[in-house]
């Protein structure tokens, strides 16, 4: 049986862009990140059969405060926490929506998503 946890629609605002204006005047962003666990026994109901989604949530919000020029960057520093600090799982989604970036035309959003 495959078990995902996941943390949907977190809204942050940051200050992430290549451009000092976008680091300067910042953006609302959403995170969707999701892991899939290695392996789940829910015999005991124990917190620590699984991953604690407060935890993901943390990760995220650590490095959505540390501004970077590039989402890549952000996505990737997050997925790597992930694969480091979390136990038991085996895969993790991560995807980060920047809300109407500056392009010259209206643009609902840009995307980065990576997946190990």
């Amino acid at each position: 049986m495959k078990t995902k946890v996941a943390i949907q629609g977190a809204e942050f605002y940051a200050f992430h862009g290549f451009y000092e204006e976008e680091r300067r005047a910042g953006n609302t962003f959403i995170v969707d990140a999701e892991v899939t666990l290695k392996t789940f026994d829910s015999s005991d109901d124990n917190i620590h059969d699984t991953v604690n989604y407060e935890t993901m949530y943390h990760i995220v919000r650590q490095e959505m405060d540390r501004t970077q020029k590039l989402l890549e960057t952000v996505v990737y520093n997050i997925i790597t926490r992930f694969r480091d600090e979390l136990e038991n799982i085996s895969s993790a989604t991560v995807r980060i929506e920047k809300l109407g970036p500056q392009l010259g035309g209206k643009v609902e959003k840009s995307v980065v998503e990576m997946e190990y």
